[in-house]
């Protein structure tokens, strides 16, 4: 079951949180930047595991780590875009249906594997990836659709508005 819904993800009670980085990622553009601000220990484990293997666009790394209230934060990051330009002034570049395809695929899997409930997800790699949400949604569906669980799209952002996710 698929849900939009307006409101601000970092406020999300779903299980995961996925959004869409680059492979090379500074955590300095889009949803991205406000998980960094949240919780900046993502940003530095993310550059420490890239210095320990090759990330390839269409994967995935998971994180968690303690929300302000205590609790466990489930993050997966999608490689779905490559970085354009090279040392600080470099950013991310667009996002491709195959990568984005792939990522999903393997989120899919990640999500099985650890028992997840729920996911919450932006319009994925329609930001700073550039794609059209009507080449994205439909992957989506396929690939999340069939878990059995709910997936919350946060269609709309509004800073500080806990959306109404239905997950209780």
């Amino acid at each position: 079951m698929i849900r939009e819904v307006t409101g601000d993800i970092l406020l999300s009670k779903a299980h995961v949180i996925a959004h869409g980085i680059a492979v090379q990622e500074h955590f300095d553009h889009g949803l991205a930047l406000a998980l960094r601000e949240r919780w900046p220990s993502m940003a530095r484990d993310y550059r420490h595991a890239q210095h320990g293997r090759h990330m390839s666009p269409g994967e995935t790394w998971a994180w968690a780590g303690v929300d302000n209230d205590g609790s466990t934060r489930n993050i997966v990051n999608l490689l779905t875009q490559n970085m354009v330009g090279e040392g600080p002034a470099a950013r991310p570049g667009k996002a491709t249906t195959e990568n984005v395809n792939h990522a999903l695929k393997s989120l899919a899997r990640h999500l099985q594997a650890t028992g997840a409930t729920s996911v919450a997800l932006p319009r994925l790699a329609t930001g700073v990836g550039g794609l059209d949400w009507s080449e994205v949604r439909p992957l989506i569906e396929q690939h999340l659709g069939p878990l059995g669980i709910p997936v919350v799209v946060y269609d709309t952002y509004r800073k500080d508005l806990a959306a109404d996710e239905k997950l209780d």
